[in-house]
């Protein structure tokens, strides 16, 4: 996937950079997989903000795609290649012989045609999501399952896999994303291949709109705000007063671990 920069014709367009859609197939989304998404402006159940610096944005639409692949057994055919305004990663039509029709995560190296498959019967190719029992060691994979027969929760990322490093007993030994080593059953499923669009993370937006449009409203710097609203507001010129970078509730922002709970999972930290 190539990045293309525009002509600086404006001051908006300078700088700007975007991602070439000419592997994509089809513009419009397929209608029997599409369900409403209200938009919920960082809000609760309750009303209350609990992710700050959310609304407005472009209109969308979920499209439903099949984290646990659902069609065991049955040959499928990649029909199309579409954009997903919901994630950073494309996203495949697939129809399967049983008339079904399903959205899936696009990998590198699936092509339209190709015949894909789930389940026990299914060899270790691109786009084949079978049990990690059933992967061989060194193998990168996507979508992996946490719990067996929950769906895929792990690499779901534009350019993100998990490498299969080994087998013990009943554990997969995993590297993350992250670098972080980690176990999980081996009767998880995952599917074979790097996810596309790899070079999502290296294009510029360009323009303050842009953020805008995806949903983002702008964010105030702590040290611009009074004492009453935030810990580094307050004082004569620039001063955090010496004090270590804290969110506006006191919690320290920068370093500070933020799990709770020490997971038997995971054998290698990230850091």
């Amino acid at each position: 996937m190539a990045i293309v920069t525009r002509k600086p014709r404006s001051s908006s367009l300078r700088g700007q950079q975007f991602l070439d859609f000419k592997e994509l197939t089809k513009k419009k989304p397929e209608k029997s997989l599409l369900a409403p998404l209200p938009k919920k402006a960082g809000r609760n159940a309750y009303g209350r903000i609990t992710v700050r610096h959310r609304g407005g944005g472009a209109k969308r639409k979920y499209r439903i795609i099949d984290f646990k692949r659902s069609q065991k057994d049955v040959a499928g055919v990649v029909s199309a290649f579409e954009y997903d305004p919901n994630r950073n990663v494309f996203i495949v039509l697939i129809k399967y012989k049983n008339g079904a029709k399903c959205y899936i995560l696009k990998p590198d190296g699936l092509n339209i045609g190709d015949e894909i498959f789930a389940g026990t019967k299914a060899e270790a190719k691109v786009g084949n999501c079978l049990s990690l029992k059933n992967i061989p060691v060194g193998f990168f994979i996507h979508n992996v399952e946490i719990i067996p027969g929950q769906g895929g929760k792990i690499a779901r990322g534009a350019g993100c896999s998990v490498q299969l490093l080994g087998k013990e007993g009943s554990l997969a030994i995993l590297k993350m994303p992250s670098g972080e080593t980690r176990t999980v059953c081996l009767d998880c499923l995952a599917t074979i291949g790097a996810l596309s669009n790899a070079d999502r993370k290296n294009i510029t937006l360009g323009k303050a709109g842009r953020t805008r449009h995806l949903g983002w409203r702008p964010s105030v710097r702590g040290m611009a705000m009074n004492p009453v609203d935030h810990p580094h507001g307050g004082g004569e010129g620039r001063s955090k007063s010496g004090s270590h970078p804290v969110t506006p509730w006191g919690k320290s922002c920068k370093g500070a671990r933020t799990r709770r709970r020490k997971s038997t999972a995971i054998l290698k930290r990230r850091k």
